[in-house]
């Protein structure tokens, strides 16, 4: 069989591989994106996506009005241990957070890839790698090899690039573990507002409910490996959601649509590997999720359009300079916000410091309205300790402010709005 060819082998359709597929289309290179699962399909996921992973979606060219399951959101109430409740409000020049279901929007990045000029090979699973001089070779499992200049690994928490190059971390099962399931018919608070609430005994894990249209929810919660025993999440979950606080939000007509489902979350960057010979690795492959809250789509996105921003400036025959491009460009745009937030979560760890926190943030409307907006990623999460940052638009509006969606050209990754 004879064998394809491309600039670069994206492995992986999510959305740090659409987006890196999306991205070395745009700067003109032949780009091959090669998936297990044919799509759409669905993906275990809170649906949540905030302010940052919105701006990006704007900027690879996603229309909201495509999407069915798309619900923009105006508020979030989050509760304290103590039982004080805090709604924070979005501006509502354009969307600061929305929640839209994973089975759609990732179909619809895969959808934009090809219409980019990247080739998606969707239902092909990468059966093997080969890191030569010159270039990558993949084995798939439904064509003849793949032969590409560079690879690009957004191939999730498990990675079989990974593992199939020997750089996986023993015993290695994540850092957060999630919960979610689908209801219908949820009452008029779960349709109104994003919810969060602090439990104190899975702190600094939280129960989420995110509104979707048509009087749906998608609700669930997560836990940190590193504070919290997993057990077992099913009973853990029909007690959590049976608590008098969460079921009078949930609603006495809501009705589960799904049986509910668990994943593995990697915040792991700086430990996973980033880059090796001519392979990169984005996404949850990198481990880039958010570590206090475990958010990990607009990490994922902008990840993605850091690596094919990488590959396309250093060009088919210097791999060293593609990751050091790569890897400087992830330090400066997500590895300082993700220690800095490190640290902040742990004062989430114990319910006096999540209750100091909520209290804090709930004091006034200014710092309402700007928690708000700094919880969301709506400005990079340590900007203030990094004055390099300090440039027009690191304090912009919402996303899809002016519909139809502004040029993709526009705002280039990896600029101060998007953390």
């Amino acid at each position: 069989m004879r064998p394809l060819t491309a600039d670069v082998a994206v492995v992986g359709a999510g959305p740090a591989g659409a987006a890196a597929a999306i991205g070395l289309a745009r700067a003109g290179r032949h780009a091959v994106v090669v998936d297990r699962s044919p799509f759409p399909r669905d993906k275990y996921c809170g649906d949540g996506l905030t302010t940052g992973a919105l701006r990006l979606l704007e900027h690879l060219g996603l229309d909201p009005a495509s999407i069915s399951s798309w619900q923009a959101a105006t508020s979030l109430v989050i509760r304290a241990p103590s039982g004080l409740e805090v709604s924070y409000p979005f501006s509502r020049r354009g969307q600061y957070a929305a929640t839209v279901q994973r089975r759609q929007l990732d179909a619809s990045l895969v959808t934009l890839a090809r219409q980019a000029g990247a080739e998606v090979l969707d239902g092909n699973a990468c059966e093997g790698i080969t890191v030569d001089a010159d270039r990558v070779v993949l084995k798939l499992s439904g064509t003849g090899p793949l032969h590409a200049r560079y690879a690009v690994a957004a191939d999730g928490m498990w990675s079989p690039v990974r593992r199939m190059l020997g750089l996986s971390l023993p015993a290695y099962r994540g850092d957060w573990h999630a919960f979610r399931q689908y209801f219908t018919g949820v009452g008029p608070q779960a349709t109104a507002s994003m919810r969060v609430w602090f439990e104190p005994e899975i702190l600094p894990g939280y129960v989420w409910s995110f509104p979707l249209p048509g009087g749906a929810a998608n609700m669930g919660f997560g836990v940190s490996r590193a504070t919290h025993r997993t057990g077992s999440l099913a009973r853990l979950w029909d007690e959590l959601r049976s608590r008098p606080h969460i079921a009078a939000v949930l609603g006495p007509g809501a009705t589960p649509e799904d049986r509910p489902r668990a994943w593995p979350i990697p915040t792991r960057l700086g430990d996973l590997p980033l880059a090796t010979e001519r392979v990169l690795f984005c996404g949850d492959a990198a481990g880039v999720g958010d570590p206090m809250t475990g958010e990990g789509i607009g990490q994922a996105l902008l990840s993605g359009l850091l690596a094919a921003e990488a590959l396309a400036g250093a060009g088919p025959d210097d791999e060293v300079a593609a990751r050091e491009r790569y890897r400087s460009g992830v330090a400066r745009h997500l590895e300082r916000d993700f220690v800095f937030t490190r640290m902040l979560g742990r004062a989430l760890r114990s319910p006096r410091g999540c209750n100091a926190a909520v209290g804090i943030s709930g004091a006034t409307p200014w710092t309402r309205r700007n928690f708000a907006r700094w919880l969301f990623e709506d400005y990079p999460r340590a900007l203030v300790l990094t004055p390099d940052r300090w440039q027009r638009g690191a304090l912009g509006g919402g996303a899809f402010e002016h519909p139809p969606a502004r040029s993709a050209q526009e705002t280039p990754p990896g600029t101060g709005t998007t953390g």
